[in-house]
């Protein structure tokens, strides 16, 4: 049984541990330089932070001296706050240019990783929240790279160098102060471990949403067609939902945590400075002293208090860096051999099919092909017909090895595709499918999509070829014009001179056509078969067609169901010889469509 959205994301663990941030590093290790003199910058800015306090002392206890000791004290200090104005500035635009570069390698990794990934990974996610991944989570690591990582840090080095000048102004009130760190530390890590989880499950949930919600638009028009839009709407704030209630766990944590570090910190300080000031009564220490170790003390809470709230983003970081990990480490079950074979040249297209089996992973129990065997000579015109679900698409789909077989192999040119790289023998096929796909660009760069390298006057004459060329040249911008989304813009028959336009371009051995003519009217579909036919030439050419009046002229029609190979032979002999393709030819050419 299927399992949806909501079962697939609750079967995913959720990460364990911070250490999750290590998959960072591939991607930091190449901007050391940047790295090196963002932490320079960093440490710059701690040391002066830390010097601030000593200059206040100074000016508390030296002001009863002169008026020129006072105004170099003021001096001096005015020159510390313009070094820690520079310092934090260099500090930003290092750290930021940082996280902005690695998230720009990160998002182009999982997207060049993901792009090249077979129909069955697709099975198994949603586009939605893989996209949700490249730009929600990325976003989350670019939060932690260019500011919560060098706050945290900054913060460290405040908080040790803090306590370390702590000790030097009164070992006794430091003392008193270290008695307090671990009564806050436990509340840090008890509650963050609560908060790694729910920050990954709601990043998951985020993700869901965001599956959901472009699902639903992607097939607005069909959703409004069936008058769905009540139900979608129901699903999307059900996902919503639950996205805000896992957050409103994570803030109502995080919140909690907040107040509970807060008091402990800020009633530590309050006691500390009670005795403090009783020591400067008794004459221990001087006023200058105790505002010094004041500053100090507030430096040191400050930063642990820092480090609580940062302690969360990292945490959640941490999920969206083990989510974008999925991505990047996801195992294909189809994939390039270490080592591929040379592809023959130049290529014939010769295809072979031998004892091929195959169950997709969705419907194990039902054959998809069942030991098919079948040979295509070169520049033969085959075409596979048969009833919905009977393997015909499947083929297709095996000829590009977007599946590999689980018994036998197939072949081109007596090399197994498996043996080859895919993008090489890809470019060797040209493909017209039945959802023709139509990027929101403009009418040329479509068409241009089959061959990037072509010229204006190539692409122009494979649209007048597709018969493209008329209703193209009539757009208020003719090539350039803009066809919107999915191709909104153009009519089903529109976009499938357009697709097999981009096939003609292509001009490759090997031809695929998957119900190429399905969506045209009678007069644009006997226009373009005639494209088609002399496209066919010299090449060898699959068909996939329910409707036979296209594919009588082929070579050979081979007859599938069930996933087996029932029959094949020319039209003639195949209505002759009866059965399934006599029968369907029987229903498509009496019902008064046309007549053998």
């Amino acid at each position: 049984m299927a399992r949806g959205p909501q079962q697939i994301l609750e079967d995913r663990p959720t990460t364990k541990r911070v250490g999750a941030l290590r998959a960072l590093v591939p991607f930091v290790r190449p901007y050391m330089g940047l790295v090196i003199a963002a932490l320079l910058a960093l440490m710059l800015t701690a040391s002066i932070s830390l010097i601030l306090p000593l200059a206040v002392r100074r000016v508390v206890d030296g002001f009863q001296a002169g008026a020129e000791l006072l105004d170099q004290y003021f001096a001096a200090a005015l020159v510390i706050i313009a070094l820690l104005a520079i310092g934090t500035g260099l500090r930003y635009y290092l750290v930021t240019r940082l996280g902005e570069r690695v998230v720009a390698d990160i998002r182009k990794a999982v997207f060049d990783r993901v792009l090249g990934m077979s129909p069955a990974f697709f099975e198994r996610i949603l586009t939605g929240e893989v996209i949700s991944r490249i730009t929600t989570d990325t976003t989350l690591i670019l939060a932690v790279i260019g500011s919560s990582v060098s706050v945290a840090l900054r913060n460290v080095l405040i908080l040790f160098g803090g306590l370390a000048m702590l000790m030097v102004t009164s070992p006794k009130l430091t003392g008193l102060v270290l008695l307090v760190v671990p009564v806050v530390i436990v509340p840090i890590i008890v509650l963050g471990r609560r908060l790694r989880v729910l920050g990954r499950e709601n990043q998951d949930w985020i993700a869901n949403s965001a599956g959901s919600a472009t699902e639903a638009l992607m097939s607005a028009q069909t959703v409004q067609a069936f008058t769905h839009e009540v139900e979608s709407r129901a699903d999307f704030a059900a996902v919503t939902e639950k996205a805000y209630i896992s957050a409103q766990r994570r803030i109502h944590t995080r919140a909690v945590m907040t107040v509970i570090v807060i008091f402990l910190i800020f009633a530590g300080v309050v006691g500390v400075l009670w005795v403090g000031a009783r020591d400067v009564r008794l004459g221990a220490m001087t006023v200058g002293e105790l505002v010094q170790f004041v500053i100090y003390a507030i430096m040191v809470a400050g930063g642990v208090g820092a480090l609580s709230e940062i302690w969360g983003e990292v945490q959640r970081a941490a999920g969206a860096t083990e989510r974008l990990a999925e991505l990047l480490h996801a195992e294909d079950p189809v994939h390039d051999p270490a080592v591929p074979a040379e592809m023959k040249r130049p290529v014939q297209g010769a295809i072979s099919f031998e004892n091929v089996t195959f169950h997709y992973p969705s419907r194990p129990a039902d054959s998809a092909l069942d030991g098919v065997t079948l040979t295509i000579a070169p520049g033969e015109t085959v075409a596979l017909v048969g009833p919905s679900g009977a393997g015909k698409t499947t083929m297709i789909q095996m000829i590009q090895r977007f599946w590999d077989p689980e018994t036998g192999r197939v072949t081109l040119d007596g090399q197994d595709l498996r043996t080859l790289a895919r993008a090489d023998f890809r470019r060797s096929i040209a493909l017209v499918p039945q959802d023709p796909v139509i990027f929101a660009a403009s009418a040329r760069e479509n068409i241009r999509f089959g061959r990037p390298d072509a010229t204006d006057d190539e692409v122009e004459q494979a649209a007048r070829a597709a018969h493209a060329h008329e209703f193209l040249a009539a757009l208020p911008e003719g090539y350039n014009s803009y066809v919107g989304e999915r191709g909104v813009m153009l009519s089903g028959g529109q976009k499938q001179r357009i697709a097999i336009a981009r096939a003609i371009l292509r001009d490759a051995p090997v031809l695929l056509l998957d119900e190429a003519t399905s969506a045209l009217d009678a007069e644009s579909e006997g226009l373009v078969q005639a494209a088609v036919e002399q496209l066919t030439k010299g090449r060898t050419t699959v068909i996939v067609a329910h409707r036979l009046a296209t594919v009588k002229r082929a070579d050979r029609i081979v007859v599938f169901d069930n996933g087996h190979i029932i029959a094949q032979g020319t039209h003639e002999a195949l209505v002759a010889e009866g059965g399934l393709y006599a029968r369907l030819a029987r229903l498509q050419f009496t019902a008064g469509f046309e007549t053998v």
